[in-house]
C-alpha cells in the first residue's frame, strides 16, 4: 500500500502551500482578484486546513508514523525555531496546559523543572502555578502594548502561513537527513562577478549575484552526480528510490506580505541541468520578479526537487535546514566573509597575507537513497568549478557574451614588491601597446579575446595581486592604485567598443596628452542625457525607415547601420554651444547627408519630402545647384539642452 508521505502527487506546493490557501481565499471572495491561469485549478481545490482536519478526524492510529501527507518541498532554517516548537505532536485535540518552571533557589543544586504529565489530574493544577521563576537572560522580557511585563504566557493557535511552517515542520521529521559541510575560498568568484558586473554595466545593463553563479554551479554539478538528484518514496509498501530526470531548481525567496510579516516561497526553475548560464540567469530573475508581483502560476510552485537557500545574505555563517518528502537535497549558503580569526585584521595585512573570503556550503541530503560520500563527491564538484575549474567561468562569460577571458585560481608568488612594481609597469605598457587587439568591436560575431602581454601570468602576477596597492606612476591621474582598478581602467580605455593605438607615435609629449584624456575614468551620463541620444537615435532611424517605405528605389545613400552618428554630433554640437562657439561648419560626403540636414542641420522633413517629389525649394537651398538631394547644403539655428544656440553650416557637394 502506498502512503501519502511516501508518494507525493504531482501537485505537492511544499513550502508554498500557504500562499495557495492564500490565493483560494481571495479566490472564494473575488475571482478577479486571482490570476486567470489559477481558476481552473482552484475549481476543485481543497485548502490545506481542511485536509489537516481531515487527517486529524482519522487520528494517528490510522495515519501510521510519519503519514503526514507532504505539503512542503523545502523549509528554511528561519522557520527552526518554530519547527522545534511544533515538532511533537500533541497527545489528544484541544487545549494544551503549560508546565511552569519552578522556581530558583541559590542554594539548591543545578535544577531542572519537573516533567508534567498532561494525561493526569495533576496537569491543570501544574499549569495554575504562578509564573515566579526568575529570569537568569541578560535579554529583557517582552513588553506588552500597555508598556507591562505579561503576567502570563501568551498563547495563540497558529494559522495561515505559520501554520502550515508548522506542520510542514512536522513532516520534515519523517526525513532521516545527514548534512556534508565544505568551505569555499571565494576570491575567484569575486574577481569574476566584479569583471562580468562592469563589463554589463558598459553594455546591455544588468547585474548578477554571487547566488546567480552557485545556483549554475549547484545545477551542473546534480547533472554530474545524478544520485544526488533521486528522491525516496514507497511503492506498495517497499522501500523506492525515485531518480528525477531533471533538474528543477527551488528558489527560496523571502516574500514580505502586506500585514508585515514575512513568508518563504520556494518556485522552481525548470530543467535548470538545460540552461545556459544566461537561460538560468533570466529565469531566476524572472521568477523572483513574479514572486514579487504575485504572479506566479501553478506550476511555479510544484515538481521541486532539489533545493537553494541563502541565508548568509543576512549574516548566517552556515545552514542546516529541513528537508521535505520528495525532495533529494537542499543546498545552504553561508556569509562570505573572512575567517573569524583574521576579521579584525588591517586589510592591507589581509591583501599582503593572501587571505580570501571564504564561502560556507551545506548539502543536506535525504539519507536513505544518499550517502555521505556521495555527499561530499558534490560538493567537491560545486567547490571546483566556483574556483573555475572544468572551464566553468569560461562557459558563463561565453553564454553573457564578456569579450574577456575569466580570472584563474592560482597559488600566490611572493615576490620583492620592487618587482612587483616594476610587473604593473610592465602590463600597464602591455595594454596601451596591445589593449585595441581585445577591443569588443566587431557587433557581429562573438569571441573571447585577449593577447599575451595582457594576462597576469605574463608578468609573474596573480588573483592574489588584485587587492595590494602599486605605485602607478600617474597612471588614471593617481599615483598609487590596487591591481584590481588598474585592470579595471586600463580594460575601459582600451578594450572597450572603441580600439586604441598611438605608441608608435615617437614624439613623447603627444603621447602623453592622448594618455591624459584618454585614461580617466568616464563620467556617467545623466538620464536627461541619455534619454536625448535615444530620442536623437530613433529620429536617424524614423526617417531613414520612412524614406526606404515611401520612396522605395530612390536614390538617397542612407545612413542605416551608421546612425549613431547623429547623436554623436547632436552631443558636439550641444558642447560647443554650450562653450560659447559662434558657428559650426560641417562637410561631409553623400552617405547619411539627409539625415544630417535634419536632425543635426535643422533642415525641414517637408523640405527634403519636396525634393523627394522632385519640387525643391530654391530659397532654402544653401550653395549647391540643387541638381541632387545629397548635394545639398544648409544652415540652420541649433539649441542644445542647456538653451544655447548656435549656427550650423551643412557645406554642399564636399566631394566634389
Amino acid at each position: 500500500m502506498t502512503t501519502e508521505t511516501s508518494a507525493p502527487g504531482p501537485r505537492t506546493f511544499g513550502a508554498n502551500a500557504w500562499l495557495v490557501d492564500d490565493l483560494y481565499q481571495r479566490f472564494l471572495e473575488d475571482r478577479e482578484s486571482v490570476d486567470p491561469a489559477w481558476w481552473d485549478f482552484f475549481e476543485d481545490y481543497r485548502p490545506s486546513s481542511q485536509r489537516l482536519q481531515e487527517r486529524a478526524a482519522d487520528g494517528p492510529e490510522a495515519r501510521g508514523a510519519g503519514a503526514t501527507k507532504p505539503d512542503s518541498a523545502h523549509a528554511h532554517d528561519h522557520a527552526h525555531a518554530q519547527a522545534h516548537a511544533q515538532a511533537r505532536p500533541a497527545a489528544r485535540r484541544g487545549p494544551v496546559p503549560i508546565a511552569r518552571p519552578e522556581p530558583v533557589r541559590p542554594d539548591d543544586a543545578p535544577h531542572r523543572p519537573r516533567p508534567v504529565d498532561l494525561s493526569s489530574d495533576l496537569a491543570p493544577a501544574a499549569a495554575a502555578q504562578p509564573a515566579i521563576a526568575r529570569y537568569t537572560s541578560a535579554e529583557p522580557r517582552a513588553l506588552t502594548e500597555a508598556g507591562e511585563v505579561p503576567a502570563e504566557d501568551q498563547i495563540s493557535v497558529l494559522k495561515g502561513a505559520p501554520m502550515r511552517t508548522a506542520v510542514n515542520m512536522e513532516t520534515s521529521l519523517g526525513v532521516p537527513t545527514a548534512t556534508s559541510i565544505r568551505q569555499v575560498p571565494a576570491k575567484v568568484m569575486i574577481e569574476n562577478r566584479s569583471m562580468i558586473n562592469n563589463q554589463l554595466a558598459r553594455s546591455r545593463g544588468g547585474r548578477i549575484s554571487f547566488t546567480h553563479l552557485i545556483a549554475f554551479a549547484m545545477a551542473e554539478a546534480l547533472r554530474e552526480t545524478p544520485d544526488m538528484n533521486a528522491a525516496y518514496r514507497q511503492e506498495d509498501g517497499k522501500p523506492a528510490m525515485v531518480r528525477h530526470a531533471h533538474v528543477n531548481l527551488g528558489l527560496a525567496i523571502d516574500l514580505k506580505k502586506d500585514d508585515g510579516s514575512r513568508q518563504l516561497l520556494v518556485p522552481a526553475i525548470k530543467r535548470a541541468d538545460t540552461l545556459t548560464f544566461a537561460e538560468l540567469w533570466a529565469a531566476y530573475e524572472d521568477l523572483v520578479r513574479r514572486a514579487r508581483l504575485g504572479k506566479l502560476t501553478v506550476d511555479d510552485l510544484t515538481g521541486v526537487t532539489c533545493s537553494l537557500t541563502n541565508p548568509g545574505g543576512i549574516g548566517t555563517s552556515a545552514s542546516v535546514p529541513r528537508l521535505m518528502p520528495g525532495q533529494s537535497v537542499i543546498v545552504g549558503v553561508g556569509a562570505m566573509d573572512y575567517p573569524a580569526e583574521f576579521q579584525g585584521t588591517a586589510q592591507a595585512n589581509l591583501s599582503d597575507w593572501g587571505i580570501s573570503k571564504l564561502l560556507t556550503l551545506t548539502s543536506t541530503y535525504d539519507h536513505r537513497v544518499i550517502q555521505g560520500a556521495q555527499s561530499g563527491e558534490f560538493l567537491r564538484l560545486m567547490h571546483r568549478k566556483l574556483l573555475g575549474e572544468d572551464g566553468f567561468y569560461d562557459r558563463i562569460f561565453a553564454s553573457l557574451r564578456i569579450p574577456y577571458e575569466p580570472i584563474r585560481w592560482e597559488q600566490d608568488a611572493r615576490v620583492p614588491i620592487d618587482q612587483k612594481t616594476s610587473a604593473v609597469t610592465r602590463l600597464i605598457h602591455g595594454y596601451r601597446v596591445r589593449g585595441h587587439l581585445a577591443a569588443d568591436i566587431d557587433p557581429l560575431a562573438y569571441r573571447q579575446r585577449g593577447h599575451e602581454d595582457l594576462m597576469l601570468s605574463s608578468y609573474g602576477l596573480t588573483i592574489w595581486d588584485m587587492e595590494r596597492v602599486f605605485n602607478v606612476g600617474g597612471f588614471g591621474g593617481r599615483e598609487t592604485m590596487t591591481l584590481a582598478e588598474i585592470i579595471q581602467l586600463a580594460r575601459d580605455t582600451y578594450c572597450g567598443k572603441i580600439g586604441v593605438e598611438y605608441m608608435h607615435i615617437e614624439d613623447p609629449a603627444q603621447r602623453q596628452w592622448l594618455q591624459d584624456r584618454l585614461e580617466r575614468p568616464a563620467a556617467p551620463l545623466g538620464r536627461e542625457v541619455q534619454l536625448r541620444a535615444l530620442g536623437k537615435l530613433n529620429e536617424a532611424e524614423a526617417l531613414e525607415t520612412f524614406l526606404q517605405t515611401k520612396y522605395v528605389g530612390a536614390k538617397r545613400f542612407s545612413l542605416e547601420g551608421s546612425e549613431a552618428v547623429v547623436p554623436v554630433l547632436d552631443a558636439m554640437i550641444s558642447r560647443y554651444a554650450d562653450q560659447g562657439t559662434g558657428e559650426v561648419v560641417i562637410g561631409m560626403a553623400h552617405r547619411g547627408r539627409l539625415n544630417v540636414l535634419t536632425n543635426v542641420a535643422g533642415k525641414s522633413y517637408g523640405q527634403v519630402f519636396s525634393e523627394f517629389e522632385d519640387n525643391p525649394d530654391a530659397r532654402n537651398t544653401f550653395q549647391g545647384s540643387g541638381d541632387v538631394k545629397y548635394h545639398l547644403g544648409t544652415e540652420g539655428a541649433f539649441r542644445s539642452p542647456a538653451g544655447n544656440q548656435i549656427e550650423v553650416y551643412l557645406a554642399a557637394n564636399p566631394s566634389h
